[in-house]
Order: structure tokens, then sequence, then C-alpha cells
């Protein structure tokens, strides 16, 4: 029996005026209609309906009234539910929910009894899944996650036709009411990785995910000002398909093209999907150079410096580097004010229309790099390394990473600078031993280095072929760690 969650018709129709105003919202629509020959009330937000299938669910029923022909008006709740035989048809258990159906792009009918039913005819605004920018492949799928996250499941699930899939809804914070879903493998994933999740989303009490999966990450470690990403974005359903059989739990955030897949370690940052994309010889090959573009993106501009003021400890061999031009401004200063001026850069990229990016790219530079050293700003050398530091730094694949590398190199940098040598390896000793202290969800950073095993660090350094029999990774806990 259908809940009977309104006194009358005229009562609902009272409630939704007292929650949206009376003609106050021009995209809410509150009209009453008929179904053949029972007058009902449609509610429902004009943005966020397929009206093309509302119009064909309720045409060859609006003009069929019988009670214009003497016939009498059944008032019993079945007979919604026998004359709009519609699949997509739920029933109400409260108020609330009736409310937040409406508002979450589902019609809501009430009966002139006030029996409650939300029809599924949701048809969010947003784009069509396209290539991400940021995990770009030369060969590969060209789709890529969108807004919506009808869209995203249906991605993962082309990927993965499994009935143990899940894909598990919550409806975050108390006026955003954001849907977030929890992707797993059920007879995989680890039932305490999962639990921990479902508990941490159950304790997040604020009005709204503004920045969705982001505002979401920081709810569920409690990031506070960690460098550090301890969740690895992506925008493509093939890499989330590959961690899903890994055991890793995906969270999909409803307006967010971006998926959240955890747990995850350091290393997980640093892959990217080419990897798989080409041979195994060559794929390693790609890896080791992407790993040692990030080891020189945190060393090269601290170790530049060091030999550059410390030139006793220059072999022969290298006598080429250090400054060869004298400038006014000491040379540390010289390296902040390029490191600066590569993130106003980079900022400035952001928000400059694509059109003239490029432009602007030219005239930062050539035009200004050029003058400023025509005049003495900067020496040469200094151009030189903070253009190879920003080539490496582009080179690795995670964004979050890749910032995060920005600050500890601007901590090794300071360090060497005040101690020299000893401050050099003081600052690498300290970044090494916030890495090994970093926990999240208990799964120690950066293994498996620390602790090490030998076997799952040589598979994170070299990819290894398919054919391969290799077991899933031991820090998912997955319940079958046999990938066959």
């Amino acid at each position: 029996m259908t809940n009977r969650i309104f006194a009358s018709l005229e009562e609902a129709k009272e409630f939704l005026y007292s929650k949206f105003g009376k003609d106050e919202s021009f995209d809410v629509c509150i009209k009453e209609v008929h179904v053949k020959n029972l007058p009902v009330l449609c509610a429902y937000i004009s943005g966020l309906v397929d009206g093309a299938t509302l119009t064909v669910q309720l045409t060859p029923l609006y003009f069929d009234c019988d009670e214009k022909q003497g016939n009498p008006v059944k008032e019993d709740d079945t007979y919604f539910d026998n004359i709009f035989n519609f699949y997509g048809k739920s029933e109400p258990k409260d108020r609330d929910e009736f409310l937040l159906g409406i508002l979450s792009g589902q019609v809501g009918f009430v009966t002139r009894q006030g029996y409650a039913y939300l029809t599924e005819l949701r048809n969010y605004p947003g784009r069509q899944p396209e290539e991400p920018d940021n995990e770009k492949v030369i060969r590969g799928s060209r789709d890529g996650f969108a807004e919506n996250i009808m869209f995203n499941t249906a991605l993962i699930r082309r990927r993965i036709r499994s009935p143990e899939l899940r894909f598990e809804l919550y409806k975050i914070t108390s006026d955003g009411k954001t849907d977030v879903a929890i992707a797993y493998i059920k007879n995989i994933v680890n039932d305490h990785h999962l639990k921990w999740v479902k508990q941490r989303l159950e304790e997040i009490k604020h009005d709204g995910l503004t920045m969705a999966d982001k505002s979401l990450e920081e709810w569920l470690f409690k990031q506070r000002f960690h460098p550090v990403p301890f969740v690895r974005y992506s925008e493509r359903p093939d890499i989330v398909a590959a961690h899903l059989l890994e055991g890793h739990i995906a969270i999909i955030v409803d307006t967010s093209p971006s998926v959240i897949l955890l747990p995850i370690t350091i290393f997980h940052l640093m892959q990217h999907a080419e990897e798989y994309r080409q041979s195994p010889l060559v794929g390693s090959t790609v890896r080791l150079l992407r790993y040692s573009a990030i080891l020189l993106s945190l060393t090269l501009m601290p170790i530049w410096y060091l030999l550059a003021t410390h030139e006793e400890y220059l072999p022969d061999a290298l006598q080429f580097i250090g400054a060869r031009e004298k400038s006014n401004i000491p040379l540390l200063f010289q390296v902040f004010i390029a490191d600066l001026g590569l993130e106003y850069l980079r900022i400035a990229a952001i928000h400059t229309p694509t059109p003239l990016s490029t432009a602007m790219g030219l005239v930062a530079g050539v035009i200004i790099g050029q003058i400023a050293i025509d005049v003495g700003l900067f020496t040469p050398e200094v151009v030189l390394y903070s253009a190879v530091v920003a080539i490496f730094t582009f080179a690795i694949p995670t964004f979050e990473l890749s910032v995060s590398i920005k600050y500890f190199r601007f901590i090794v940098l300071v360090l060497t600078a005040l101690f020299g040598p000893s401050g050099f390896f003081i600052g690498f000793f300290i970044i090494f031993s916030y890495f090994c202290a970093l926990r999240p969800m208990q799964i120690p950073y950066l293994w498996p280095l620390v602790p090490f095993f030998p076997k799952a660090f040589l598979r994170v350094f070299i990819r290894f072929p398919m054919a391969d029999d290799a077991l899933r990774p031991y820090i998912v806990g997955a319940k079958r760690r046999k990938r066959a």
C-alpha cells in the first residue's frame, strides 16, 4: 500500500508553495493535471527533467478525462498505479523524501487523496564524455568522465560487466544533498577499507560540498595542511576500472568529472595510462624516465645552487656549472624570483582565454626572460635551470603531486642556502621522514619502498607483461589476491 503523506491534494500544494514559494522561482513547476479521470498535482524542476519524455507519458492520459462524461472518479491509490504504469516510478516514505526527489530531478505526483509518487525522468545538463586534457594517451579510448554521475557509472559498468560491481549511493551534507557513489567489486574489496569509507561519509556534517571531490577528500582524511594528496584523481574510465579490479575503492561525486581512487601510495600518483598502451619494454622505459623526472624536479635546482655557491665541490668535468655572469641580486633570490615567475605564468595561463594563451606564453617566456638577462636581473644559468626544472615538473602525471614537489624543493633549497651540503641532506632526511610517517587509511605512503617489498617494488619500476601471473597489491587487502 502506498504511503499517504498528505491529507489532500490542496495540502500538498500548500506544502510545496511553503518550500518553493508561489511564483518565486521560474524553474519550479507546480501544476494540476489529469491522469485519465484522476486529478493529480505534478511538481518538478524544469531544468532537471526530460521534458519530452514527460510529455510522451502524460499526453495520452491528459485528454482522456472520463469525469466529464459523468463517470465517477476513482479514489483509491491503486488507480494511479494501474493507469500510470511507468517503470521508473517509486513511492516516497515521507514528505522530506518527496521534496528531495523533486530537487534531485524527479517528477512528483500527488493524487487527490494525498498519495505521492516519484517518477525517474531526470536529464541533468552537462557535456558528453570526451577525452580529458590532463590524461591523454596516444592510443586508447577517447571517452572520459563528465559531470553527470549516471554517465560516469555507466562508463565504468561498460568496462566491468560483473554482477559483483557495486555502486552504493549516498546523499552528503544537509543543504547540498550531493549524490556520492561508492564503487567497488564485492568479492574483491577489503571490507575494512569499505567500512572506513562509509563511516567517514556518515560523519560528514556540513551544508554542502561546493568543491565536490576535493571537498570530499578533505572531509574523508581531515587533510588539514598536508601538501601531498592522499587520493588519486582520474578522469579516465579505464584507469578507474583497472583500480577497481585491483581491489581499490572509487568514489564518484555528482557534478565532478574526476573520480577519487583509494587507498593509494605515492607510486600510484606517478603512473600513467600511456605506460600500459605501449609494449612492456617501452612502457618500462617511459616509467623510468618519469620517475627520474620527478627526482630531478626535486633535486636539480638545490644541487645546482649548492655547486654554484661551493665551487670547491665541483669536479673538473663539471666546471661549467655555476653563474658566469655577476648580478646585483643574490643567486638565491634569483632562483626564488624565477620560480615565482613561473608560478605566476601558470596562474595567468589558467585565467587567460585559449586564443591568447600562446601569445601570453611568448611574451612572458621569451621577451621578459631575455630582457631580464640583458638588464642583469637574472644570470642565464638561473633561467636555464628554472626552465629545465619546470619541464621535469610538467612530466609528473598527477597535478597535485607536482604542486607538492614545488614546496619540498623550496624547503631543500632554503636549507641548502643556510647550511650548505649539510642542509641539503638534512632537507632530504626531513622530507623522507615525513613521507615515511604518512599512513592514510593506515596504508604506508611509501609502500613498497617503506616497508620494503622487493617483488612489489620491482613491479613499481618495471612494467611487466600483462600475461605474467601478478598478484593484486598487498596494501589493498583484496579478498582474492590472485587475478584469475
